[in-house]
């Protein structure tokens, strides 16, 4: 993969959560491409080897490391891992996230007569399980904050080190039918301002990126019509994007190497960037 400008960060260590999924993977290429040794964390084996190896084919370092962030354990011994392989880590991409059909509804908007429903393949807000909301709680929101309490201690260490949250458009604007998920992001969002303050005297600058509407595999499906073009919720999504399509991984790739750099952002902290196609920027009128 061609980044579209190159940031020096070599001999630097990079950890990326989620780092086989469709936008992490090419986070973890592109700092490999700009020379840093790349650790690509995510709980498949099989898949964290293919983005490894993708990465080396191509005359970068990495290591696919195979690791729920909501172990504690595990987190630990990825860190051990990583640090004997590669030493110290020096950037952490906090990528790991996702929805569960428990904290979706299954309409935009409640009627009365959902009161009334028994059907259980119909969801309404009532009818949204705690686990699930839960699930996405824990996964989006503690899965961001047990990596940085675990991998990134080596950076406060040695007084120098970058952290990279990964937030969504939904934490700006909530989406219909996705309040777990919009919420968490939007915890992830308050998280990464937090911890830039609490970070600040220790040489650690924490940011993140809060994407738009680029095409996964956990979207797909919800996004794209079966029989190819766009479902009705995708369209939704597209006609209230000033750019009128959806993103592209690789378009995430300029702002995540803006912000992982010393020399060119030495001064940023705190901050969610929106990368979005003006999705933001757009009232819908």
């Amino acid at each position: 993969m061609a980044v579209p400008f190159k940031v020096d960060l070599g001999g630097k260590t990079a950890a990326v959560t989620g780092g086989s999924g469709v936008l992490c993977s090419r986070m973890a290429v592109a700092l490999a491409e700009c020379g840093a040794r790349v650790a690509v964390i995510s709980r498949r084996q099989e898949a964290v080897d293919s983005v490894a190896e993708e990465i080396a084919a191509a005359g970068g370092e990495a290591i696919g490391v195979s690791c729920d962030v909501l172990d504690r354990q595990a987190l630990a011994a990825a860190r051990s891992r990583i640090e004997e392989s590669y030493g110290p880590i020096d950037i952490l991409i906090n990528g790991a996230g996702g929805n569960h059909p428990g904290g979706t509804t299954s309409s935009e908007h409640l009627t009365f007569d959902q009161l009334q429903n028994v059907d259980t393949d119909v969801r309404s807000f009532f009818d949204l399980d705690d686990v699930g909301v839960q699930n996405v709680f824990n996964l989006n929101f503690i899965g961001t904050l047990l990596p940085t309490q675990i991998l990134a201690r080596s950076m406060v260490e040695k007084g120098d080190g970058v952290i990279i949250n990964v937030s969504s458009m939904s934490a700006m604007l909530p989406l219909t039918k996705v309040p777990a998920y919009s919420a968490a992001k939007a915890a992830v969002s308050n998280f990464t301002q937090w911890l830039a303050v609490h970070m600040s005297q220790v040489g650690i600058r924490v940011n993140a990126i809060a994407p738009g509407f680029f095409l996964t595999d956990q979207n797909r499906a919800l996004l794209t019509a079966e029989g190819g073009g766009l479902s009705a919720r995708g369209d939704t999504i597209v006609s209230q994007t000033p750019m009128g399509r959806f993103g592209q991984p690789g378009e995430l790739v300029g702002t995540l190497l803006w912000l992982v750099s010393d020399q060119a952002a030495g001064f940023v902290t705190g901050t969610v960037i929106a990368v979005d196609g003006g999705f933001a920027a757009f009232s819908g009128v």
